[in-house]
């Protein structure tokens, strides 16, 4: 039982170091461009739009990386408009989820969580698709991971969006010396 628990700190050490570091890079390239910050530790995540005295902050869960990663990607997608509004605007149905509205969750993570998974992939950080629905007990769908997994595939092939490839290029310089990634990566997590 110690030593679990001792893995398990450590584990949780090096995600906190690797947000750390993200949270660094992302400030470094997005303070004075986009006058947004990133700022870790918020009991929920959630976007504050910039006001004529304050900076826009993305605000992640605890020390999650992942949380960061993801709440990113939806700053990465959002246009100039979105930006001005807190949580960019979005609607958020709360856990317990109907299944049409699980559906409807599903088609617009899409592309978040393609992002978020290829962030997730350049600072060596686990990646786990998300149906964000745990009170009704729903994994995310097989068609919705295959849709995310495209979407990464065509981010990997074309392109990322801007602000989002800016990060992606820093992440693979710190965390994988400049290597590249790979469809390869893809399918191996996605098997």
């Amino acid at each position: 039982m110690d030593a679990q628990i001792e893995v398990n700190s450590l584990i949780d050490k090096q995600e906190i170091m690797r947000l750390t570091r993200v949270t660094n890079i992302f400030n470094q390239l997005f303070t004075v461009s986009e006058n947004t910050l990133l700022v870790s530790g918020a009991s929920e995540p959630f976007y504050k739009a910039s006001t004529k005295n304050s900076k826009a902050k993305i605000h992640s869960r605890e020390n999650y990386l992942s949380s960061a990663l993801h709440e990113i990607a939806h700053w990465a997608i959002a246009g100039e408009k979105r930006r001005q509004l807190d949580d960019f605007g979005y609607w958020y149905e709360e856990e317990g989820r109907t299944l049409e509205q699980q559906l409807q969750f599903e088609q617009v993570e899409i592309k978040p969580q393609a992002i978020e998974w290829l962030l997730s992939l350049a600072c060596n950080q686990p990646f786990y698709f998300s149906a964000d629905n745990l009170s009704q007990e729903m994994e995310a769908s097989e068609h919705f991971k295959q849709a995310v997994y495209r979407q990464a595939v065509d981010f990997l092939k074309y392109g990322l969006p801007y602000r989002a490839e800016n990060l992606f290029k820093e992440l693979k310089k710190l965390f994988r010396d400049g290597h590249t990634l790979s469809i390869k990566e893809l399918e191996i997590q996605n098997a």
